[in-house]
């Protein structure tokens, strides 16, 4: 691949060409075209979370949080890989006809890899969990997809949101995330450092809140010390959209927009999303920046683009087709994700339901018949959506089993009829559930009450959950309708965790993608066995957790939080049984045998936890060291062999210097958690070792 150097070296020498204002004028996301050198308007704005977004049909796979309960590196990798491809293949549809809109470019602003610190953020949905060594691996894979391995990036990857940030979204413009040394180095940087210096990321956005005191989009130690001094960033940085803005308007910590550009310019801010980058050209004249600040950002805008291959006539991916995009091979990897993505949290035997023994199913619930609930924020549109209720129907009507259906309640509002009275669906539901030798309730949230603030549609939420439960009238609707069912599922499409333990059983589908409906009904009726692994804690309610806008990570996710969870990180049941034995280490590989001694054959997520035995310095609890898939049918034993994260050797100390935890660890191997609680929960016993005695 064309490395940064070389690519920079071309960049300074076309930027020399330029004029002080068209430098300036490519610094803006939507750049415009300089004629006389030959370089065509660009915006530089694009989403691919889980597909290529809002760019028209793409696929949809499911969304970042069910991609990473898949613990699966490979998958991650082929699906950003398919969401290359499908990029490329749009942008070389319409840039020819002079398209070069919002969202039609090659630089995806994506991963989020912020932390999922609290389950009431609603952009947690967008990110790959709580733990930041599955988020730093799931995030790498995800951007050596994206970006390939050729002569040039195949698409250009961005890490966001830099940095020490995920909630409150409603305060996001004007917030001041306070974080000592410690979580700072431990928690939030640690993927972010990863990407840079293993993935090669190309770009990372800054986020819009402050940390400790500074603007992340203009902070001097989170740019220039940080990422470009220590970790050596050779890419570009983007604000995140109208950020800079809020420096002067929200922040308070500049007077005016023209402070506001030198602030984010001299700090290392290359290119703006948003307005304020307008004002540059005044910026100069009133002598706050310099012509050479403005030369050295542009220069890293050029390079990315040459990196790209947009200056060049021999980039291969200029030759990857249109018909390349929304295939039926990218649509299989979607419902591939999507069975390897939910999580089976409960179940007394009632899963998987058996065909041969059912004559009615009634399928019931707000989320049911829901494109949303698949989608989840940051979509693309799919030409192939099979909603929960589709899904069911499908494979029923193939089994000769009659499907009821009722909405049941509003997702959020007390009636589905504004005519009606409260509660109008709920009789239609109970009714014909009592019908039914099966009912399953699809249940949960969809991106208009959680997500983004100013995305969200619930006016109270702002984005954020307020707690942990189902709605008020899906509760109501449980509440009602339960007592008359023989057999009961819970099925809930959501970005985060909510205690639902109503049902004989309960499925996490998150939100699945665009087959959600056809992968959520083969794992009900055993087609497949689930397989998925919680990358956030669930907990019983969000009175056992902090302050939402205490940034400490004390009493937070499952390495320092201190209670008994309802679900916990890593954890997810099978339709068999594993057992673990003859297991091995040398400190930097676990090799351990898994034997699939139950009665369906399934994939195994393996997981290696750590802890330190002689340090005080490190979380409470063991961490996640290494993690792998296997597959077994019934009987079958394997020889699983996991590389273990040599972090997971050191602590970090309360002034942020990693050092070594010493030469004794507990080092656990098994499908989940070694505490408790999994083990009260899967009947599973971790195999332990130690080392250093």
């Amino acid at each position: 691949m064309m490395d940064h150097k070389t690519a920079l070296e071309r960049a300074r020498a076309l930027v020399a060409q330029m004029t002080l204002e068209e430098k300036a004028s490519q610094l803006r996301y939507d750049a415009p075209e300089i004629p006389r050198l030959g370089i065509p308007a660009y915006n530089w704005w694009s989403e691919a979370l889980h597909g290529v977004a809002r760019a028209g049909t793409a696929t949809v796979f499911p969304q970042a949080i069910a991609l990473a309960a898949m613990f699966d590196e490979q998958a991650i990798r082929e699906t950003a890989d398919v969401i290359s491809t499908e990029g490329r293949a749009k942008y070389n549809a319409v840039n020819p006809l002079g398209d070069r809109d919002i969202y039609k470019g090659l630089t995806f602003w994506s991963p989020n890899i912020n932390i999922f610190r609290d389950p009431r953020w609603g952009r947690g949905q967008e990110t790959f969990g709580e733990d930041p060594y599955l988020t730093a691996r799931t995030g790498c894979a995800f951007v050596k997809g994206l970006q390939g391995e050729g002569k040039y990036l195949k698409l250009a990857a961005c890490a966001k949101h830099f940095a020490v940030h995920s909630g409150p979204e409603a305060k996001r413009h004007e917030f001041d995330a306070q974080a000592n040394e410690k979580d700072l180095r431990e928690t939030y940087l640690y993927a972010f450092e990863k990407l840079v210096k293993d993935a090669d990321v190309e770009s990372v956005m800054g986020a819009y809140n402050r940390t400790n005191g500074e603007p992340c989009c203009g902070s001097r130690r989170l740019l220039r010390e940080i990422l470009r001094g220590e970790w050596g960033f050779e890419g570009h940085v983007v604000s995140d959209c109208w950020a800079i803005r809020d420096f002067h308007e929200n922040h308070r910590v500049t007077n005016n927009p023209f402070e506001s550009v030198a602030l984010a310019l001299k700090n290392g801010c290359d290119i703006n999303c948003g307005c304020t980058y307008q004002y540059m050209m005044e910026a100069y004249h009133q002598g706050l920046i310099t012509e050479e600040e403005i030369t050295l950002a542009c220069e890293h805008a050029m390079a990315t683009r040459i990196r790209l291959g947009m200056m060049d006539k021999d980039c291969p991916y200029d030759s990857i087709s249109p018909l390349e995009n929304d295939t039926d091979a990218h649509a299989r990897l979607a419902l591939e994700n999507a069975l390897k993505g939910m999580v089976l949290l409960k179940n007394d035997g009632t899963l998987p339901l058996k065909a041969d023994g059912i004559r009615t199913v009634a399928v019931i619930g707000p989320n049911a018949d829901s494109i949303p609930a698949l989608e989840g924020n940051y979509s693309g549109t799919s030409s192939r959506y099979v909603t929960f209720l589709a899904g069911i129907r499908r494979y029923c009507e193939e089994k000769g089993i009659r499907v009821l259906y009722s909405k049941g309640c509003h997702l959020v509002k007390d009636r589905e009829s504004g005519l009606a009275q409260a509660d109008d669906r709920l009789a239609e539901a109970r009714s014909i559930a009592a019908l039914a030798d099966v009912t399953i309730f699809c249940l949960g949230l969809d991106p208009a009450v959680e997500g983004e603030q100013g995305d969200a549609g619930n006016e109270f939420w702002s984005g954020d959950k307020k707690d942990l439960f189902l709605p008020a009238p899906q509760r109501k609707l449980l509440d009602t309708v339960l007592p008359v069912c023989k057999k009961a599922v819970t099925l809930i499409a959501a970005g985060s965790a909510l205690a639902v333990e109503e049902g004989n059983a309960v499925l996490q589908a998150w939100y699945p993608g665009q087959a959600g409906g056809t992968a959520a009904a083969m794992l009900l009726f055993g087609e497949v066995s689930p397989s998925g692994k919680l990358p956030v804690t669930f907990y019983r309610s969000a009175e056992d957790l902090p302050d939402f806008e205490d940034y400490s990570m004390a009493g937070r996710t499952y390495r320092y939080f201190t209670g008994e969870a309802l679900y916990p990180f890593g954890y997810g049941l099978t339709y068999t049984h594993f057992t673990f034995s003859q297991a091995e280490t040398d400190g930097k590989k676990v090799c351990v045998t898994v034997q699939n001694d139950g009665n369906a054959e399934a994939d195994c997520v393996v997981q290696c936890y750590v802890r330190a035995l002689d340090c005080k310095d490190v979380p409470p609890h063991p961490v996640l060291a290494g993690y792998g898939r296997v597959h077994l049918e019934r009987g079958e034993s394997a020889r699983a062999v996991l590389d273990l994260n040599p972090d997971a050797f050191t602590c970090v100390q309360e002034d942020g210097r990693r050092v070594s935890a010493g030469k004794r660890f507990e080092v656990f191997v098994s499908s989940g958690q070694p505490d408790e609680r999994t083990r009260a929960l899967t009947g599973e016993i971790p195999v332990r070792m130690v080392i250093g005695e």
